[in-house]
């Protein structure tokens, strides 16, 4: 007797964002398949091993593989008998800073002849505005009678399991009929529902995560002009926040990069034809933040003959993603003005992350590039320079 098929199938499901996603279905009661084409993420997530952080996900892999509601492949064969497909496969930027849609017809490419009619799909991961049409529009073409919606990801990686219960479900799309279908899929996570039109939903995803990069550009901009004056900063930004409601949640300087804002907001300026000029001014300053720190550090010693190490090799604090992360190109700019470059992370691995005991007993100069926790308590040996925007070492705060 055949095994029951999957309600949900979640194309390019083993990544941060499909995986959880999966897992939150499965473990809601719906058989869920992931379908991937990467094979040593699947030998992980079949031997019960998340292939990356993420709260509460390890638990949950383990429970669902049990009881056979999560099954993964890597070939779409299943996907014909699914009636929800969940692509979680976007529109990343190209090297011009323009929107790259290759990634989307290559899956579609390869799933083409499993799908069949009457499924409902949903795009998942950040897209272009304009593209659920587009995909409506390719489906249409191609005589297959599949509903496009689009619900947008938006939570935090690393605790998306958590809040999926907790924030709110973006769902859009062009038959009132699949959106309501979709909107009682999302409500077995018992959130609110926001429905609206694919573009405003489109839009609303890129205008979201823009507005929190353009918000870390400001005070990125007002550290440096703090710092380049001589002054401390961290005095500053506490008389800026402290019993002060209007500023409040003005967030710490810092690299600010990832899989997610800096490009998002680069698509949101391509699709203004590039009128954006807040969203590139952001750009301009994220990105020349580890040029800042350098400078920030050539004050203080000659690193011509100077060891130098970055101390966090992944995008934020406690995540083992160094997908888009500044900290490589601060390593890259190091290189050409430091004798050596040392690298660290507690949770990204690589041959060139070392220990960090070797790393701060080797290096003259450190760099907080990302604020793990285990950094907080960090000895740092008399007659070292540290350069730690974030103010995450607690001795570095009002050096």
């Amino acid at each position: 007797m055949a095994p029951d098929p999957a309600v949900v199938g979640v194309i390019g499901g083993g990544g941060h964002v499909g995986l959880p996603l999966a897992l939150s279905f499965a473990d809601s009661g719906l058989k869920t398949l992931v379908y991937d084409i990467d094979a040593e993420k699947l030998a992980k997530i079949r031997a019960g091993v998340m292939p990356f952080k993420e709260e509460g996900g390890a638990e949950i892999l383990g429970r669902v593989l049990q009881n056979g509601r999560l099954v993964v492949d890597s070939k779409p064969t299943g996907l014909s008998e699914c009636k929800f497909l969940v692509m979680v496969i976007g529109t990343p930027v190209d090297e011009h800073l323009n929107p790259s849609f290759m990634g989307v017809h290559k899956a579609f490419d390869l799933c083409l002849e499993h799908l069949r009619p009457r499924q409902i799909l949903i795009l998942r991961s950040t897209v272009f505005p304009g593209i659920s049409s587009h995909i409506q529009r390719y489906l249409d073409e191609r005589g297959l009678k599949i509903s496009v919606t689009f619900c947008p990801e938006r939570v935090a990686q690393g605790q998306s399991i958590r809040e999926f219960r907790q924030v709110p479900q973006i769902i859009s799309g062009f038959d009132p009929a699949a959106v309501a279908e979709v909107r009682e899929l999302f409500g077995r996570f018992g959130t609110e529902i926001i429905e609206m039109a694919p573009m405003e939903a489109e839009l609303c995803k890129l205008m979201t995560n823009s507005w929190r990069y353009i918000q870390f550009a400001i005070v990125n901009q007002f550290y440096m002009i703090a710092t380049q004056a001589g002054l401390d900063f961290d005095r500053i930004l506490h008389g800026c926040r402290f019993k002060y409601p209007r500023t409040a949640g003005m967030p710490r300087p810092g690299l600010a990069a990832g899989p997610c804002l800096v490009k998002d907001t680069m698509q949101l300026a391509a699709f203004s034809h590039n009128q954006f000029v807040l969203g590139h001014a952001a750009m301009l300053i994220n990105e020349g933040l580890p040029a800042h720190l350098i400078e920030m550090a050539k004050r203080e010693v000659d690193l011509t003959d100077k060891t130098t190490a970055i101390l966090g090799m992944a995008f934020k604090a406690e995540s083992d993603d160094s997908r888009d992360s500044l900290s490589y190109k601060l390593r890259k700019l190091l290189t050409i003005e430091s004798r050596r470059v040392r690298c660290t992370d507690p949770y990204v691995q690589g041959p060139d992350i070392e220990p960090l005991d070797r790393v701060v007993d080797e290096a003259d100069v450190l760099f907080i590039a990302a604020p793990h926790e285990v950094y907080r308590t960090l000895k740092v040996p008399r007659g070292k320079v540290l350069v730690d925007p974030w103010s995450c070492v607690e001795t570095s705060r009002h050096r």
